[in-house]
C-alpha cells in the first residue's frame, strides 16, 4: 500500500497533469493573460486535495512567442512558471513546474508530514 505522503505526491503530478494538458493551446496574449492564469489556478484548486495553486505567464517569454501578423500565440509550458500545493491525510506536498535549460520541468519541491 502507498504511504500517505505517496498519495499526495499523486495527487500533486494529477494536478499538474491536468494544468499541463488541459490548457496547453490555449490562445493567449498580453491582455488576457491574468485572466488565464487566474482561472487555471480556480481551476486546479477545484480538485480534492488541492489547497492553492499560482501560475505565473511571463511576459518577457510572451513576447517572443507572441505572432505579430496575429497578435497571439497558444500557451505552451515554456511560458509558465508554476505551483501546486497539496494536502493529504495531514502531508503537504508543494510542487513546481520552472523553466529549466528550455524545458517546463515539473518536480516536487518538498514533502511535510
Amino acid at each position: 500500500m502507498p504511504t500517505d505522503s505517496e498519495i499526495a505526491c499523486f495527487e500533486a503530478g494529477i494536478k499538474f497533469g491536468t494544468l499541463y494538458h488541459q490548457f496547453t493551446g490555449t490562445p493567449v496574449d498580453h491582455e488576457s493573460a491574468p485572466g488565464l492564469e487566474r482561472a487555471i489556478e480556480e481551476a486546479i484548486e477545484n480538485q480534492p486535495h488541492c489547497v492553492e495553486a499560482s501560475v505565473t505567464i511571463h511576459e518577457d517569454r510572451l513576447d517572443e512567442a507572441i505572432d505579430p501578423a496575429i497578435g497571439y500565440t497558444e500557451l505552451q509550458g515554456p511560458l509558465m512558471d508554476a505551483e501546486i500545493r497539496v494536502e493529504y491525510e495531514g502531508h503537504g506536498v508543494l510542487t513546481k513546474m520552472e523553466l529549466e535549460d528550455g524545458y517546463p520541468r515539473m518536480y516536487v519541491a518538498s514533502v511535510e508530514g
